[in-house]
């Protein structure tokens, strides 16, 4: 089969914005990004804007009108990866909220099964939670959030060495760093949320081997001046990294902005949508352990309207980032594209248009808008 290049007005492959070049695939994989079309090869002219990784969600719930929750299988994995790659995310954590241990042992199963049949997108796992902070619940149902036992470590240690990435949440405070350290040791990627600690706990949750921060100032202990907390610690930890809501609504511009000029060391801040049922759907709300959650406005909420996830997609995120909070094109796109893909245990897999690398990617407008995603080469329609 000959080689395909696709010309837009500039390409991002995961570092670097290259101007005036075409991506060349192969066998449905990147074999260059080139300023010179190979003979040959078949021409696909997308226009104006640009191309791009696909997107890398570290963090999302639900997606085609449907919860992971409420039926942890492989066809839920299905629809819920259906939805997201038409919205550009082709590498994706299905999430876990807090539930009971049967729930995470089905949802365990069933990430290992989707990813063996090959549903497209799927990455590993993020159970967020069960073991957390009732004072930082956020939209967790307190009655289900319980200190981790040896059976659960077992459970997540196991789980950690069955899937090709799994992200745990946990409160350090009721997390000790013994058990971090054992889900480090078994290759998890250990994320601090939903947390009330102090800087010192979370300080030595980063030694144990924590290496993330939770949807960075949602659900955590604040900055403050004599006690820096979870955010505090996020920001002055190099080896933390942080995911981040930019929807304008979890997290003010201006924090965010204020935020990424603190944050420095090898750890950085990358983007999530937390995205529920809504995302790809035109439901008006859903069911979380027995809680409706209303759809209004851009954003969800319970009815005492406590934020529970996000009504969101990366192109509307990308365009706070680039618009309100003030990064360039490149910076905002690596944070979703590269900068998650480097926390998972295989991060040139996904998040780059590199040579060899799948051509998984996108097409945005000049307004950032999504034009079009194609996996392995392949438009998906």
């Amino acid at each position: 089969m000959p080689a395909t290049a696709y010309l837009a007005k500039q390409i991002f492959d995961g570092t670097v914005l290259h101007q005036g070049a075409a991506l060349v695939v192969e066998s449905g994989t990147v074999a260059a990004i080139a300023t010179d079309v190979p003979n040959g090869a078949r021409r696909i002219k997308l226009g104006p804007g640009t191309i791009a990784p696909g997107f890398v969600d570290l963090q999302v719930n639900g997606g085609g009108g449907v919860m992971f929750n409420d039926d942890p299988s492989v066809a839920t994995l299905r629809r819920m990866s259906a939805a997201l790659v038409r919205l550009g995310t082709t590498a994706f954590l299905p999430t876990l909220i807090t539930d009971r241990p049967d729930v995470t042992r089905a949802a365990i199963e069933a990430a290992a099964e989707a990813i063996a049949q090959g549903v497209p997108g799927i990455a590993g796992l993020h159970l967020e939670g069960p073991h957390l902070s009732v004072a930082r619940k956020g939209a967790h149902d307190p009655a289900l959030i319980r200190p981790m036992t040896t059976d659960d470590l077992a459970l997540l240690c196991d789980a950690a060495r069955r899937l090709p990435a799994l992200m745990v949440t946990v409160a350090p405070e009721t997390v000790p760093p013994g058990q971090i350290a054992a889900l480090t040791e078994a290759g998890a990627v250990v994320s601090l949320g939903h947390s009330d600690a102090d800087f010192a706990t979370c300080a030595r949750a980063a030694e144990a081997g924590a290496s993330c921060v939770t949807h960075l100032f949602n659900a955590m202990s604040q900055l403050a001046s004599r006690e820096p907390g979870l955010v505090g610690a996020a920001l002055h930890q190099g080896e933390l990294s942080a995911g981040l809501i930019a929807d304008g609504i979890h997290v003010h511009p201006a924090t965010i902005a204020t935020a990424l000029r603190a944050k420095t060391g090898p750890g950085a801040v990358f983007l999530v949508t937390d995205a529920m049922a809504t995302a790809g759907s035109d439901i008006t709300g859903f069911e979380l352990n027995g809680r409706w959650i209303e759809r209004r406005d851009g954003r969800l909420t319970l009815a005492d309207g406590t934020l529970a996830g996000a009504d969101l997609d990366f192109a509307r995120a990308l365009r706070v980032m680039v618009r309100e909070v003030g990064l360039s094109l490149g910076e905002a796109l690596a944070m979703a594209t590269s900068g998650p893909a480097g926390l998972l245990q295989r991060p040139d897999s996904h998040g780059h248009l590199t040579p060899g690398a799948s051509a998984d990617f996108v097409h945005l407008g000049p307004d950032l808008d999504l034009l079009g995603t194609w996996m392995s080469g392949a438009p998906v329609v």
